[in-house]
């Protein structure tokens, strides 16, 4: 089976007034269909560029990338993905269910397909009967999973998520990587998730990418030996803090590396 995401020596570098900026460097990278992929990594280290070169929000200055076998710009238009930012970005003059149908009203859907995705994309995210709220009526978690919810909605294969959960308090965060995870198992999409939390990476992946400062590079990838079907009681098995212990290894390898 082909790669949904393959990138060949990509690199990033940005001009700046104080000189060029490496923000990748020789990143090679093969993500299958249906896997979950996370990238951890210390600030600066091009996780979120990565995954902005995958939507066509920057363009790689060496290397290649393709996104289900286009140019990312040609994915891009053809909405392969959609893409979840670290803040929820909802706008509070729109109810839930319109904030979720702005992405389906620009693609032209009918009322009729719109109203059917927002049922079924709220169902995924459990957020049926929030339709007609605003946002600054939800919870932190539940705008988070409102936003999700958009990017859903227009059916993409693969979903980006740029460090989605990060504002969050812990327990509100375990409880939306559950979600999220179930979330992935019900829909099978591909999913890039960028992340600084060691456990969050562990737990929803079944590859995590671990990366170095500036020059963005991949110190390891690591697989996962976890079935779809786990709980949060996985992080207690010797299993998940072998590979915790690993990412620790390849974060501080890196550091020294670099």
């Amino acid at each position: 089976m082909g790669s949904v995401i393959s990138a060949r020596d990509l690199s990033l570098t940005f001009q700046t007034n104080d000189g060029p900026v490496h923000a990748l460097k020789d990143v090679s990278l093969e993500i299958g269909k249906g896997e979950f992929v996370s990238f951890i990594g210390p600030s600066g280290c091009g996780k979120t560029t990565f995954l902005r070169c995958i939507a066509a929000l920057e363009e790689p200055t060496g290397g290649s990338l393709t996104v289900n076998g286009m140019s990312a710009d040609e994915a891009r238009r053809a909405r392969a993905y959609g893409y979840v930012f670290q803040a929820a970005g909802l706008y509070p003059w729109r109810t839930v269910g319109r904030n979720i149908a702005l992405p389906l009203e620009i693609m032209g859907f009918s009322k009729a397909e719109q109203q059917e995705r927002i049922g079924r994309v709220l169902d995924l995210v459990e957020l049926s009967g929030f339709e007609k709220k605003f946002p600054w009526q939800l919870s932190g978690g539940m705008q988070q999973r409102a936003s999700i919810a958009r990017a859903l909605a227009f059916d993409a294969d693969i979903l980006l998520m740029d460090e989605p959960f990060g504002a969050l308090d812990e327990i509100v965060r375990d409880h939306l990587n559950e979600q999220v995870l179930a979330l992935w198992r019900r829909t099978q999409k591909t999913i890039a998730f960028v992340t600084h939390s060691i456990d969050e990476a562990v737990f929803l992946s079944t590859k995590i990418v671990v990366m170095s400062p500036r020059p963005g590079r991949i110190t390891d990838v690591i697989e996962s030996p976890f079935p779809p079907e786990r709980g949060l009681d996985v992080r207690e098995t010797p299993e998940f803090i072998e590979i915790a212990r690993r990412v620790r290894e390849g974060l501080r390898a890196g550091t020294v590396d670099a």
